[in-house]
């Protein structure tokens, strides 16, 4: 049997490819953005503790209570904002069904979304499948800024809803008071939404500070901000993330939410319902990341590879093109299999593959793995 498929131009995503490949060849995996450090032991004694104690049936769909209760409190503390955990905080299975849950519940057919490229990939589908029609405004090479008059031209009275990622998977850009003001302009006096993802929130450097949708009433009361847990605390594959909107929002988000997962793991909200109350974890997570970003960089200064600028992120930008003029989804493939070293190309992340001869390398790795995967490069 076969279906005429709703996704005709997807394929496996580019994570999954060039893990393979790490795998196949015993590659060092700086392509996909995982940590390969583990979870903090007492987290893991958290979860243990309420499989334990019988905490294994459904959690509410909304979320746990004392998990949305301890989310809001730190949006008061962090970004100086009021959030309703009853009515304005869903709990996701990762941040990727928030994306999804948020973009289907605003977008209908013949609606526009604006979209940045380079783009992480879960955005467009979600849009292709709700009957929207994506907009690309690329980032400007090789400082990957926005251009906010290329996004005010691009707004039009079908544009339904903007999406926002900051810091930015998978330049490390990040949003200043000059965005946050060009953004404000622009939304003003019309119905335009956002989604803003910010997965990175706690990971951010050079003493700048996260411009969250949050911080800002004007974009708050239209936004969906969306966040995780999994890169806060290493664990990617517990995947739990969640969503704040205002309670209009919040509502038509559940509505979609409930059909795609009803309640995610509920030990493991309960955890973080705890473990979150310690606050040196997240906010000391800048500095653990810049020292990782600033190692690689220091091991990679001989190399033939120029870097580009991240301010956040756990993901360093590297120009090749002084190595080869290879596109880089055969350089990538080719370095992985040849010398060893597994990256992600960019243009994969471009509805036209443009193809600037960079490719993104994830430093969320042990201090030994990015020591021999640099030696590695510094040969090539």
């Amino acid at each position: 049997m076969q279906i005429k498929s709703k996704l005709p131009d997807v394929g496996v995503t580019i994570f999954t490819v060039m893990t393979k490949l790490a795998n196949d060849h015993g590659a060092y995996n700086l392509s996909q953005g995982f940590p390969d450090f583990d979870v903090p032991p007492d987290l893991i004694s958290l979860v243990e503790k309420y499989m334990h104690s019988g905490h294994n049936q459904y959690a509410p769909m909304q979320g746990v209570p004392a998990l949305r209760e301890r989310i809001a409190e730190k949006i008061a503390d962090i970004y100086n904002a009021e959030v309703n955990p009853e009515t304005e905080i869903t709990v996701t299975s990762g941040a990727t069904e928030a994306l999804f849950a948020a973009i289907t519940a605003t977008v209908r057919p013949g609606e526009e979304v604006i979209v940045f490229e380079p783009a992480y990939d879960s955005y467009v589908p979600a849009i292709l499948l709700s009957g929207g029609r994506p907009v690309y405004v690329k980032l400007k090479y090789p400082d990957y800024h926005i251009d906010w008059d290329e996004v005010s031209d691009a707004v039009c009275d079908k544009t339904r809803l903007i999406i926002i990622n900051s810091p930015h998977n998978p330049t490390g850009t990040v949003l200043t008071d000059e965005d946050i003001s060009a953004l404000k302009h622009i939304v003003q006096n019309t119905n335009l939404l956002i989604v803003s993802d910010e997965v990175y929130e706690h990971i951010i450097f050079d003493g700048l500070p996260h411009e969250s949708m949050l911080r800002h009433s004007e974009l708050a009361s239209r936004s969906f901000v969306i966040s995780s847990f999994g890169k806060t605390y290493h664990a990617t594959g517990w995947k739990i993330g969640y969503c704040a909107a205002p309670a209009s929002l919040s509502t038509e988000f559940q509505r979609i939410h409930q059909f795609l997962t009803f309640a995610s793991n509920t030990p493991i909200q309960l955890a973080y319902a705890d473990f979150i109350l310690k606050k040196d974890v997240y906010l000391e997570l800048s500095t653990f990341y810049q020292q990782k970003r600033d190692l690689f960089l220091s091991l990679i200064k001989s190399s033939r590879f120029n870097p580009l600028p991240c301010h956040g992120t756990y993901f360093q930008m590297l120009d090749y093109s002084s190595i080869s003029d290879e596109p880089d989804i055969v350089f990538a493939k080719r370095m992985t299999t040849e010398s060893g070293v597994a990256s992600i190309p960019p243009s994969v992340f471009y509805h036209g593959k443009d193809d600037h001869r960079v490719l993104r390398f994830c430093f969320a790795k042990k201090d030994e793995t990015m020591e021999k995967a640099a030696e590695i490069l510094c040969r090539i």
